[in-house]
């Protein structure tokens, strides 16, 4: 586990942009066991490339109009079993960190991995996401 004072302002990156933090697996199944909609669960890490290119990714991701219907997180290597409880959730991938998953009512529609992370670059990584939104969200043109 890290240091929190370490962790917080990682955690704050998100928060701060109104994404719900689920820090034990009870708060998981509340928000992805019978979410109806569209869900972004995002799995931050303390890794260089969370900070240089997922969170700014999913912030500029989500300024746009068209986002899923709930915004989440979980924080690996300090929330452990939340972050296994929601890894549950991400059938046929395997533990990656960061990793960003879009479930539509519960089921992974779209994974972004660590492989297809690293190595890009924040706006890269934020287009695939927005691509995403307008084919899976709601409020998208293609849904």
């Amino acid at each position: 586990m890290y240091d929190e004072r370490y962790v917080t302002p990682m955690r704050q990156e998100l928060t701060q942009l109104g994404i719900t933090e689920m820090r034990t697996p009870e708060e998981v199944d509340a928000k992805l066991k019978s979410a109806q909609g569209t869900t972004l669960v995002v799995v931050n890490s303390v890794c260089g490339c969370a900070a240089r290119n997922a969170r700014p990714a999913v912030a500029q991701a989500i300024k746009g109009d068209v986002k899923p219907d709930s915004l989440t997180t979980v924080f690996a290597g300090q929330d452990i079993e939340a972050v296994k409880r929601a890894r549950s959730y991400f059938t046929g991938y395997g533990p990656s960190s960061p990793q960003i998953a879009l479930l539509k009512d519960g089921q992974v529609v779209f994974m972004l991995e660590r492989h297809q992370i690293e190595g890009r670059s924040a706006g890269e990584i934020a287009l695939d996401l927005e691509g995403a939104f307008s084919k899976f969200c709601e409020n998208g043109a293609a849904a």
